[in-house]
């Protein structure tokens, strides 16, 4: 793992036969990723990002309690 200014390269992950990945164990230790957790996954036209749902859902409630002030 390569770190520079709280960006990470974690290395390279291979897509299995079903479409499923491995995230690295310290990405998982970094981003408190355990078995069980949703992840979301968010892309555009140059590449994908996967984000904790819990993450995005308190980001959406912020947004939400802006706009009923």
């Amino acid at each position: 793992m390569q770190e520079n200014d709280g960006k990470y390269i974690f290395g390279v992950v291979k897509v299995g036969d079903k479409g499923q990945i491995v995230i690295p164990r310290d990405a998982r230790k970094i981003y408190d990723i355990k078995p069980g957790d949703a992840l979301l996954l968010l892309g555009d036209q140059k590449g994908m990002a996967l984000l904790k749902t819990e993450i995005f859902q308190g980001a959406v409630d912020q947004m939400m309690e802006g706009l009923t002030k």
